[in-house]
């Protein structure tokens, strides 16, 4: 019987399941998936200081629904957090309470490991390994970027720019305002200006997107551009006045459920999208990106090809 392998990815905004069947030959398919929105670090504190006992409860009740899927596959986990977890006070009460509840072993990585871990799903999805590439993650928390070509980063970043926590500073209600869209555009350019590594000199073949903001604008411009959904946006590759058109007509929307009037918005995502645009259209301004080729694997992705290399680095140091 093939092995199966569960992967949690526990984002800011969302926690993703998938359930892989490994082949003998070391390759995967994907069997099963499950995601479910969770906000973490929404409702306390500055920034993402605090977890509250709410949200620790809600992710207690997901994380125990992934360990049945996984025990029905019979299911080696690994469990991924983020942001809203590697920058929480209550980080360790955090992992501790997941662990006595579920069992699961929760890893809180940094930044720049989620960031590679990504370019290891980007890698899977599309036929990018010998090309040089620019990998995009607008997640709810943070914004991950890397330069890599064969496997290798040339540099790789994570800047706390997320569709969750901008909106969480600059939207509280969800509503939008000139001033607080002005403010939120401002804040993100300051955040990219203080990396010297984002500028827009550096040599790359393409610009590779990943995750809800970048996915979700893909699946609306892709409406708009056929009047139809597509089953999957992997491989689609949007260009830079659709960015500035999308974004422009969502600030118009000042409201929530005025966004939902947009075809193709997804209802769990149109409280947050504006900052997740304006974080996409300043990426494009500042790397001066012409278009943009999505990926539909991002860190999940990753933690399985990662799981599988650090197995098979394990079983060749066995004698």
């Amino acid at each position: 019987m093939n092995k199966c392998i569960a992967a949690i990815d526990m984002g800011t905004n969302s926690f993703h399941l998938i359930i892989v069947q490994v082949k003998s030959d070391g390759s995967f398919k994907i069997i099963d998936r499950e995601r479910e929105v969770i906000r973490l670090g929404s409702h306390k504190g500055k920034e993402f200081s605090l977890i509250s006992e709410g949200e620790m409860e809600k992710a207690s009740d997901v994380l125990k629904d992934f360990a049945k899927i996984a025990q029905f596959y019979k299911a080696d986990v690994r469990a991924i957090a983020t942001s809203a977890v590697r920058e929480a006070r209550n980080k360790e009460e955090f992992i501790d309470r997941m662990y006595n509840v579920t069992g699961i072993t929760v890893e809180a990585i940094d930044g720049k490991t989620e960031a590679q871990l990504i370019y290891l799903g980007v890698q899977h999805a599309l036929d990018v390994y010998n090309r040089r590439i620019l990998c995009i993650d607008i997640g709810g928390g943070s914004t991950e970027l890397l330069l890599g070509e064969k496997g290798i980063s040339e540099f790789a970043e994570s800047i706390k720019i997320g569709a969750v926590r901008l909106s969480k500073m600059f939207f509280p209600d969800y509503n939008l305002s000139d001033s607080g869209i002005d403010m939120c555009r401002h804040y993100i350019q300051d955040k990219l200006n203080s990396n010297g590594n984002l500028h827009p000199h550096h040599r790359y073949e393409m610009a590779v997107g990943s995750s809800g903001t970048i996915v979700a604008a893909a699946s609306i411009i892709s409406f708009r551009r056929n009047g139809k959904f597509k089953k999957t946006m992997n491989g689609f590759t949007f260009t830079a006045n659709e960015v500035f058109e999308l974004t422009s007509d969502v600030l118009k929307c000042k409201s929530p459920v005025d966004r939902l009037f947009i075809e193709g918005m997804e209802i769990k995502r149109a409280d947050i999208i504006p900052a997740g645009l304006l974080i996409l259209s300043q990426i494009f301004k500042k790397f001066e990106l012409k278009e943009m080729t999505v990926s539909e694997n991002a860190l999940r992705e990753g933690i399985i090809i990662d799981t599988l290399t650090k197995s098979e680095v394990m079983n060749s140091l066995v004698v």
